[in-house]
């Protein structure tokens, strides 16, 4: 069971890991709330993968915020390259 300050913990390095992912990758608003959202939902499934799979990367407390950091780069980067769109020719 995770607490109140788990899981706020857990948001702030999900926020940290999407904004520093935005940082390095650039775009405008939308497109720092969605990086955000996808660190949040994969942070959360590598919580998840480390719980079901017995897992420690780096634990602090009942969190495993290597499990969670890699699960947020994934979706970070899955859900830019799904967010790519083919830009379209000037002829």
């Amino acid at each position: 069971m995770i607490t109140i300050p788990n899981f706020l913990f857990a948001l702030l390095v999900s926020a940290l890991c999407g904004s520093l992912y935005h940082l390095l990758r650039g775009g405008d608003g939308w497109r720092l709330f969605l990086y955000l959202a996808l660190s949040a939902l994969g942070f959360a499934a590598g919580q998840a993968f480390s719980v079901w799979r017995g897992w420690n990367l780096f634990a602090f407390g009942a969190l495993d915020i290597g499990v969670g950091a890699i699960g947020s780069v994934i979706f970070l980067t899955f859900g830019e390259w799904l967010g790519k769109t083919k830009k379209e020719s000037g002829v």
